[in-house]
């Protein structure tokens, strides 16, 4: 059954290659006017949709129609691997995201060229950034640089890659990270309160006595990292991997960990009193001296 979309800000339903997406008439036509899915939902076209449901079925891989999505969105890539590019590159050009194929292949002749290896920008350019107020970093390649100390609170890095970026003792209070790549990163004593780390790859991260309190690190790659003393009161840690994570003393008090991958991680000392442990596994943890008091452990393997 099919239907004539008006071009608005309605809310569009689709389903990709069986990976579901919501956004807007005004996300798919506005910044790549002359695009596939500008002419699909512009309104000039009839669109193929269910008539119970009212998603539209698109036949391609839905792995990477995120990224289209933020591109369309903000204007940012993410970071991504060769191969990931690729393939994110087929779908752009099947979707004709004019500018989204000509900013990859910018990037992958960057790096064939042996550029962008290093960072984008270099500390002063961080700081006079804070100070002019263009404080979005999103998609940006900071690796490497020494960001200790500064007031960051509020800043975007979403997609960014801050791998072994020092944020030692920064002030980076409800700072979004999303998708970052900040493998091997300092946030030693930093404060992050309220932050977003949906999805980041922190694996080996130091973290110690860094304040996270209801930080959202749901779907977060914390492998090996170093989170002692650290306060995650009331935290978000859904599916979060801490394997071989150090936890020692932290203080994840009503923290949420359902669905947490704790195999090999410390947790000596720490307060998970009134933390959520619903159902995990916790065979392989270290719990010496945790407190426990109030703990939701239901179903939980010890």
């Amino acid at each position: 059954m099919g239907s004539s979309v008006p071009l608005s800000s309605s809310k569009v339903l689709l389903d990709i290659g069986g990976k579901k997406y919501s956004t807007t008439i005004d996300t798919l036509t506005q910044r790549e006017p002359h695009s596939m899915l500008a002419a699909m939902f512009s309104g000039r076209h009839t669109v193929s949709e269910d008539p119970e449901t009212g998603v539209v079925f698109v036949d391609r891989d839905g792995k990477h129609f995120r990224h289209v999505l933020n591109w369309l969105r903000e204007g940012v890539i993410p970071i991504l691997t060769d191969s990931e590019y690729q393939e994110l590159l087929r779908e752009a050009e099947y979707y004709q995201l004019l500018g989204l194929v000509e900013h990859i292949n910018v990037h992958l002749n960057r790096k064939k060229d042996g550029e962008g290896s290093g960072p984008e920008l270099t500390r002063k350019d961080v700081i006079k950034c804070i100070q002019s107020k263009r404080v979005r970093f999103r998609g940006v390649n900071l690796s490497g640089l020494n960001l200790s100390k500064l007031d960051l609170s509020y800043v975007d890095f979403s997609y960014a890659c801050i791998q072994k970026t020092c944020f030692r003792g920064a002030n980076l209070q409800k700072a979004k990270f999303g998708d970052v790549e900040a493998d091997g990163s300092d946030f030693q004593d930093a404060l992050l309160r309220e932050c977003e780390f949906i999805g980041a790859n922190l694996s080996g991260a130091v973290l110690d006595r860094a304040h996270l309190q209801s930080a959202n690190l749901q779907d977060a790659c914390l492998i090996g990292g170093s989170l002692c003393e650290a306060d995650l009161r009331t935290a978000h840690l859904q599916n979060a991997k801490l394997a071989d994570a150090n936890l020692h003393g932290a203080n994840l008090e009503g923290a949420n960990l359902k669905g947490a991958k704790l195999s090999g991680a410390n947790l000596k000392s720490a307060n998970l009193q009134r933390a959520y442990l619903r159902e995990v596994d916790l065979r392989d943890t270290q719990l010496e001296g945790a407190k426990l008091g109030g703990a939701n452990l239901l179903g939980a393997i010890r």
